[in-house]
């Protein structure tokens, strides 16, 4: 028996229906009024690349010349080198380096070698960058097993003779210095008048037989490793420069600094018109017979303004009543 549909089946998908007649139209109808209005165009972006072509015009041609006829590393000596040696990362680090790059010799490259974060510190200066791309400037953490987070450890590396092998090679002439100590721009010498003398500092006392504190001290490389070639240091035992100073006063041919006039830094004992200075510990732990009286050190400020940056001042106004202004009483 066949089966025909009944009246309450639903239409298949192509029956027309009134509904499906009702929305074709009303599109239609909406096509048609859509198309009596203007179309949409981007007036504001096309306003903006109007004026930014115009501002482009506007805008002056430079052009950079770059003398290519001159390697970078044909700009300095590599045989002379300033090094600093600061895990620390102390704030005024940035700012002494930069100063210290105006007043040695041109021709002298920097080391400085630090631990990371003073190396990081170091290298968020947009001065700093730009040195470093010039080869002015490299910034070194060692690799292990070196290590340079206390006096001790530095000392060590300074005294060992793979670490001028390793970490610089072909360098004869050494300026030491460190985050306590600055050269003076007034100062009437240059550190290549220096350059005959094996080592060189400042001097203990005012007939010290080596001028040799380094702190502030230019070294001669050679003759380092000349001592580290058959002497080898005890560990914890003297400071690497009175290491040194017992062994290149005695080497056969080495010209050492000896008394206040062959000093090139001030540091125990004063002297005026010296290249340098080293504050220990910046400020804190200074010879009674170089910063003790005021006017010697109102004369020694007036000659090297610059010390203001590596030691902690105190203000006139913040004296105590009664304080003779020695900074001792």
């Amino acid at each position: 028996m066949a089966t025909s549909p009944t009246s309450g089946a639903f239409p298949g998908p192509f029956t027309i229906t009134r509904t499906k007649v009702f929305l074709l139209v009303s599109l239609a109808l909406t096509w048609w009024f859509a198309s009596l209005f203007p179309h949409y165009k981007p007036v504001i972006q096309e306003t903006f690349k109007a004026r930014l072509n115009d501002a482009l015009l506007k805008l002056p041609s430079i052009q950079v010349d770059w003398d290519t006829s001159v390697e970078v590393s044909e700009a300095y000596n590599a045989s002379k080198v300033a090094i600093i040696i600061e895990p620390r990362p102390l704030p005024h680090l940035v700012p002494h380096i930069l100063y210290m790059m105006n007043v040695v010799p041109p021709e002298w490259r920097f080391v400085f070698i630090g631990s990371k974060g003073s190396v990081t510190g170091m290298e968020e200066s947009a001065a700093v960058k730009h040195r470093q791309i010039i080869g002015k400037l490299d910034l070194m953490v060692l690799p292990e097993p070196w290590e340079i987070d206390s006096k001790e450890k530095v000392f060590r590396t300074l005294t060992d003779i793979r670490f001028y092998d390793e970490f610089l090679p072909g360098v004869e002439y050494l300026l030491k210095y460190e985050a306590d100590s600055i050269l003076c721009a007034n100062s009437e010498d240059s550190l290549n008048d220096w350059l005959d003398w094996d080592f060189v500092g400042a001097p203990r006392r005012a007939d010290d037989h080596f001028a040799g504190n380094g702190g502030l001290s230019l070294r001669r490389v050679s003759t380092i490793k000349r001592v580290l070639s058959f002497q080898a240091r005890l560990n914890d035992s003297d400071p690497e420069d009175e290491w040194f100073g017992k062994r290149v006063y005695v080497l056969p041919g080495a010209k050492v600094a000896s008394g206040v006039e062959e000093a090139l830094a001030v540091e125990d004992v004063y002297r005026e018109g010296a290249m340098g200075y080293h504050v220990r510990d910046g400020g804190n732990n200074i010879a009674d017979a170089v910063w003790k009286q005021p006017e010697q050190r109102k004369k020694i400020f007036q000659y090297c303004p610059e010390l203001t940056m590596i030691m902690e001042m105190k203000l006139e106004r913040q004296r105590c009543p009664g304080d003779k202004g020695t900074g001792r009483e």
